[in-house]
């Protein structure tokens, strides 16, 4: 656009001096007037910074040049700026002529005039050469330059403005197009500033919403996150409550329902005494009456008997009158004899020849006489049966018949008392046994008992502290004060472990007092189920004198299985037993009841029936115990051939495992009942530490074994209480596992002994083997089968 050097120009116009000739001001500014072939000069080249020149269409150029202004702009861009008068638009003049003039301003003294010659200079704004055409003329200088501009002459001047003011008004034209065009725009704009103004404002009112909304909801979070851990804490402390509640119900059920089991048992033992006494009782009864009837019955027997005897005795006297007159007849025959005698004696010597038949005659007379008494003897004897049979027959038959018959039925209702006695009795023995079954499966089928030993000697001052919190009540529960635990803080403190299992016995408990707990086991083996009762704990800790001591667990039980085998013969029991014991060495299954020479040469082997879950060992001896003397005989030979060795920690200690294997088969002889129980009786090798016990060599490699069985049997017990499969349990690991194979895989009645001692010294060992028994009695291993069966 040609606009900015037609502005500039007028600018330079604004340079000149207000007084004077207008026409050399007029001249000086088109002598500023780019040609065509020059390219525009922006506006903005020519004048300082900081200042503008401003200019509205539809103006005059005498309006414009009353009214421009130059003003200061912050900017650092330079512009010029026409002011603008709103409040009308005056008409455009057509020529410069019609311009009104300017107020004259007061003049300043002029320079000197220079030389009249031709004076050559150029703007320091402009690329073309400015000549003075008049020299003569006054050179005028404005406020904002110092650049001498010669004055021309008027009518060329009016001319060049005239032309300058039509280019200068159709430029204005087509500038006021434009900024019709770019008010369009500026309002379009506008519109839409307004409209993103409202938007914004919108957004603005969203988004402060929306900061008020999510200030509320932070509020909100962190008050919810607060009642989230108030609820979480108060969750927590009734979950800690309702886990001290179930806790205590639970003991509080387990005491209930134990406190119910023995009073079942007790209603079971009163029912059984109060049937037994019934039945002995109507026995009695029915005795009673049967020897009251029979008594009767005896007396008048009697009754009869004396009446007969009487008569009897009468008639004997009427036979021994007679008998005394027939002797007294004879005597008086002998008499007469004797006189005959006599006369024949004196006729003896009358008559020599006739003596010899006299002799003959007398001592044929004396056979006689003896003849006759056997006759009379005889005679008597039939005499008295021939009595007997006549009172019989004369007496009256239908009533001793009848009496007879009586006397036989009431025998027979007696007998048909106590034969039906006896079938209740037998009844009672197959509810006791099924009741007695049913108390012992709610105990559960693998139960734990812990004995503290006594110290020994001058062991009294090293003991532990152990506490029986309630040896007063059900003494199930044993606190072990743990060792000396230093903080960082340099702090030594102590922690109590509580250990709880179905019976603690303490040091003052006795092998009677320890049986009479087992003593139900026990039984269960005589009504032919599987029990497994062995012995845990660490050397010295008295194992091998609770189970094989003169009052130990072996005799005890054998000698409760004869007296109750021995009880149980009146209702058609009758028991065999037959016994083996072996002892697990070095991985080794060796026959203790065999020679002790021959176990390098013997190889027994372990058999597994997995139809009758029933475990066998080849070529082992078995023994017929006929007596508990048989038994003791057997456990002194097992004892002398056992294996044990002194260590450091005790002077005989067990370097094997001991098997004690009872058989049990029972048959009843009135029901066809039979059964097969059998009682496995364990003494395990006590652990220890290498640390310890000290041992080398032999000993060393038996340490060894005695450990990694053990460290099996707690795999075994593991794996069972994880609840994983049978065919996934390590029973292989070791002999001694395969061995208890079906004891501890839920075809058995299974408790355990764990023996603790009491000294600090073997305080580790001791929390070790209480923790293995705790793992143990969290242990569910299933229901045991009876072997029982009925023959055809």
């Amino acid at each position: 656009m040609l606009l900015s050097p037609i502005i500039e120009s007028y600018a330079l116009i604004l340079q000149q001096p207000r007084t004077g000739d207008k026409v050399a001001s007029y001249a000086s500014a088109l002598s500023r007037a780019p040609t065509a072939g020059d390219s525009p000069t922006p506006l903005s080249s020519s004048y300082p910074k900081k200042f503008a020149f401003s200019a509205y269409r539809n103006t005059s150029l005498s309006t414009a040049f009353r009214t421009l202004s130059l003003s200061s702009n912050n900017s650092d861009s330079r512009s010029v700026s026409l002011s603008s008068a709103p409040q009308e638009e005056p008409l455009c003049p057509k020529t410069p002529s019609q311009i009104p003039k300017p107020k004259p301003a007061p003049k300043t003294p002029c320079p000197p005039e220079p030389d009249l010659q031709l004076h050559i200079f150029k703007t320091p704004h402009t690329k073309y050469t400015v000549y003075n055409a008049s020299p003569g003329k006054i050179t005028y200088l404005n406020r904002y330059s110092n650049t001498p501009a010669p004055a021309w002459d008027t009518k060329g001047r009016l001319e060049d403005m005239e032309t300058l003011y039509s280019q200068l008004k159709s430029q204005l034209d087509s500038a006021a197009t434009e900024k019709t065009g770019m008010e369009e725009g500026i309002s379009i704009y506008k519109a839409r500033i307004t409209e993103m103004e409202q938007v914004r404002l919108q957004l603005s009112a969203a988004n402060q919403t929306l900061s008020t909304e999510l200030a509320e909801t932070k509020v909100k979070l962190s008050s919810t996150n607060a009642q989230l851990d108030d609820m979480k804490r108060s969750h927590s402390f009734e979950i800690d409550d309702l886990r001290r509640k179930n806790r205590n119900d639970f003991e509080d059920a387990k005491d209930d329902h134990r406190k119910e089991i023995e009073r079942l048992q007790r209603e079971a033992r009163d029912e059984l005494d109060r049937v037994r006494k019934d039945a002995q009782e109507e026995a009695d009864r029915a005795n009673k009456t049967w020897r009251e009837e029979l008594a009767d019955k005896e007396r008048e027997l009697r009754a009869e008997l004396e009446e007969e005897r009487a008569r009897r005795l009468r008639e004997v006297q009427e036979l021994t009158t007679q008998f005394s007159l027939q002797k007294l007849t004879a005597d008086n025959d002998v008499t007469s004899k004797d006189r005959e005698l006599q006369s024949l004696r004196s006729e003896l010597n009358e008559v020599k020849a006739n003596l010899e038949s006299s002799n003959a005659l007398n001592a044929s007379l004396k056979e006689k006489l003896t003849e006759a008494s056997t006759s009379t003897l005889t005679l008597e004897t039939s005499m008295r049966a021939m009595k007997a049979k006549i009172d019989f027959l004369e007496s009256d038959n239908q009533a001793q018949s009848q009496a007879f018959q009586d006397l036989n039925q009431q025998m027979l209702d007696a007998q048909a008392v106590a034969a039906e006695a006896k079938e209740k009795l037998r009844q009672e023995e197959t509810l006791r046994r099924k009741l007695h079954n049913q108390v012992q499966e709610l105990k559960g089928n693998i139960r734990v008992f812990c004995r503290v030993r006594p110290a020994l000697g001058d062991e009294e001052t090293k003991t532990a502290e152990l506490a029986f919190p309630d040896a007063d009540t059900d003494s199930k529960e044993v606190v072990v004060q743990g060792p000396d635990q230093k903080s960082a803080m340099g702090t030594v403190t102590k922690a109590n472990n509580n250990f709880s299992f179905d019976r603690v016995f303490g040091p003052s408990s006795q092998n009677g007092e320890i049986f009479d707990e087992i003593s139900q086991l026990v039984q269960s083996a005589l009504d032919g189920y599987n029990v497994c009762i062995f012995c845990y704990g660490q050397t010295g800790s008295g194992k091998t004198h609770t189970m094989s001591a003169s009052d130990g667990m072996i005799p005890s039980a054998v000698t409760q299985i004869y007296e109750t085998a021995k009880s149980l013969e009146d209702k058609g029991w009758t028991y065999s037993m037959e016994g083996s014991f072996v002892e697990v060495y070095n991985e080794t299954v060796n026959d203790l009841l065999g020679k002790a020479e021959d176990w390098n040469n013997k190889k027994h082997e372990i058999r597994q029936d997995p139809v009758k879950l029933k475990t066998t060992i080849t070529d082992v001896t078995t023994v017929n115990l006929d007596s508990p003397s048989r038994v003791n005989a057997i456990l002194d030979q097992a004892n002398r051939n056992r294996r044990v060795a002194a260590t450091q920690a005790n002077s005989r200690s067990s370097r094997s495992h001991s098997v004690f294997i009872l058989r049990l088969i029972g048959e009843n002889s009135m029901t066809g009942e039979r059964s097969e129980g059998t009682l496995n009786l364990v003494d395990l090798a006590g652990s220890e530490r290498l640390a310890h016990s000290q041992v080398s060599g032999d000993r060393l490699k038996e340490t060894q074994n005695i450990n990694k069985s053990l460290s099996c049997l707690g795999d075994v017990i593991s794996a069972l209480g994880s609840g994983k499969d049978a065919k996934h349990i390590p029973y292989r690991n070791s002999k001694l596992t395969y061995l208890l194979q079906y004891s501890l895989g839920g075809n058995s009645k299974t408790l355990m002994f764990v023996m603790v001692s009491p000294l600090q010294a073997h305080l580790s060992e001791t929390l070790t083997s209480l923790k293995f028994a705790t793992k143990v009695h969290n242990t569910h291993i299933g229901t045991a089968k009876r072997q029982a069966k009925v023959k055809d």
